[in-house]
């Protein structure tokens, strides 16, 4: 159906930072959009049916019950041929991404790499701190496959990744994140507005910025506030800032610094510290750390806000839970299932946060409607594939004497 198939790639916001692509980059880039959105949804729908008609029954014959966690559904899944053949189109969806992408930004990398820095040195909105360090679990693999991860390049001080993934995304999600693919950002800008429409932070961090998708759109609704955008991958950032400057944003700054040390900021800095589509890429560890020092950096009465996807409980079904497990074996994506599998209000309250003060909201891209179909509110669970986010947080509460 015409109606099922994504926005064309030329579809694409272009800022001066994106990487250009010529007609026949552009044509694979739209194969693999619609190639995407073909396997979420009526190839991926295969699996519940493969699951309900051979891999369900075939379980109970042999053990005499029902799985009893997500890890048993899968080691039965794996054996079956159709989830096997979804695993590897989507497995290989991903790989041929990262290759497009490589493909686009090697050839005019010396463009790109002038660009930037000229962008970078006149914005002043890039700072980077060669003494930190790249965390081991963003080491371990190459997230989302992607060559060098988040913090690699080609070569010293170029923006390989950052371009390769702000080039690349739109194929990967089926062009529901919008035309800059900051349908994330845009959907928490949404919901704050509608939640505390004359709410004015001055100070707001968001922690693992990548190239910035998510934080811009939060500068740009807040054009009075400051706005610090950290990461750890130098890599990243220079692609962000300049990104960022070449859509004409000026009140945010691109940081390099760790979540895990945010000793340079004072206690009560900050009104808002947001994290989007980050947890899942930290330790059991770091996570925690994170959680503690954002709490601490955070003002009184101020925002703490992570866009994840849900957490799994007794209420998910064990195969939803092993659908949205697949990243975690599939998409270099080590920290997915464990994280998923915790508790998360416990472990804000563990970091500071009272669970009296957390809250647990819906929010879902902010996009186009008449270039990008929004993500449906209903119908068949796709599994995490819908730009359809959790979103936890809290409000940290007064001290004692501001609340008298």
């Amino acid at each position: 159906m015409a109606s099922d198939l994504p926005p064309p790639y030329t579809a694409l916001t272009r800022h001066e930072m994106m990487p250009r692509t010529s007609h026949d980059e552009a044509a694979r880039f739209n194969f693999l959009t619609a190639f995407n959105r073909y396997l979420s949804g009526t190839i991926g729908a295969g699996n519940k049916l493969a699951y309900e008609k051979r891999v369900l029954p075939a379980f109970r014959a042999e053990h005499g019950r029902d799985p009893e966690h997500r890890y048993e559904i899968r080691d039965a899944m794996n054996e079956d041929d159709w989830h096997r053949m979804w695993s590897a189109l989507k497995r290989n969806s991903m790989e041929m991404r990262q290759h497009f992408g490589r493909q686009v930004v090697l050839r005019q990398l010396d463009e790109l790499d002038a660009m930037a820095r000229q962008y970078n040195e006149h914005s002043g909105m890039l700072e980077l701190d060669e003494s930190v360090e790249q965390p081991e679990y963003q080491t371990a693999v190459d997230i989302h496959c992607q060559p060098g991860g988040y913090h690699g390049g080609e070569r010293e001080g170029d923006v390989t990744v950052g371009a390769n993934y702000d080039v690349g995304l739109f194929a990967t999600v089926g062009g529901a994140l919008g035309g800059l693919n900051d349908g994330g950002g845009q959907a928490v800008v949404d919901w704050i507005k509608s939640e505390r429409p004359d709410w004015k932070p001055r100070r707001i961090l968001d922690i693992g910025c990548t190239i910035g998708h998510n934080a811009v759109p939060i500068a740009q609704a807040f054009p009075d506030a400051e706005v610090i955008a950290i990461d750890t991958a130098a890599a990243s950032l220079r692609y962000g800032a300049a990104r960022a400057a070449a859509l004409g944003v000026t009140n945010i700054r691109f940081v390099q610094a760790s979540g895990e040390d945010l000793s340079r900021w004072a206690d009560g800095h900050f009104d808002w510290v947001q994290t989007t589509m980050f947890l899942h890429e930290l330790s059991a560890k770091a996570m925690p750390r994170i959680l503690a020092e954002a709490n601490r950096v955070l003002a009184p009465g101020g925002l703490i806000l992570h866009v994840e996807q849900p957490q799994y409980s007794e209420q998910m079904p064990l195969f939803e839970q092993f659908m949205r497990d697949w990243d975690a074996f599939n998409n270099n994506e080590p920290f997915w299932s464990a994280m998923h599998g915790q508790d998360l209000k416990d472990v804000m309250a563990k970091a500071g946060f009272p669970r009296d003060a957390q809250f647990t909201a819906g929010v879902r891209a902010v996009v186009d409607p008449e270039i990008f179909p929004p993500s449906p509110d209903d119908g068949e669970e796709d599994f995490g594939r819908a730009a359809i986010w959790n979103a936890y947080g809290a409000w940290k509460p007064l001290a004692r004497e501001e609340a008298a």
